[in-house]
């Protein structure tokens, strides 16, 4: 299992999910267990819990599940765009996105005359 996952999962539990989310983001090089202890104590999350949460994969069934779902929704990598349920493999900048949510919106809204 994904260690990185389980410490983001640990430091949920812990009331930073997203101080560690930007952290590990940030150092996707160094993500072994020592190096997430580390942000774990940086972040003001206990450090030996989260190691201890990891080390007994206190969260893989969640985070498998989470996996699953997102295979079962079509979602095949990350960052992955939904636009009205649909999957947006588009070119992923402001003006493309735009047009592509200007279009979705017509198909599920139809423009009626007043």
């Amino acid at each position: 299992m994904n260690h990185a996952a389980e410490a983001a999962e640990s430091a949920a539990v812990q009331g930073n999910f997203w101080g560690m989310h930007e952290t590990l983001f940030a150092n996707q090089d160094a993500l072994d267990d020592e190096s997430l202890a580390l942000y774990a104590d940086e972040l003001g999350l206990d450090p030996e819990r989260l190691l201890r949460e990891i080390l007994a994969g206190a969260y893989a069934s969640r985070i498998r599940e989470d996996f699953k779902s997102g295979v079962r929704g079509g979602v095949n990598g990350t960052p992955s765009f939904f636009i009205n349920g649909e999957r947006y493999d588009g070119v992923r900048a402001l003006e493309p996105l735009l047009l592509a949510m200007t279009e979705r919106r017509r198909r599920v809204t139809p423009i009626t005359a007043s």
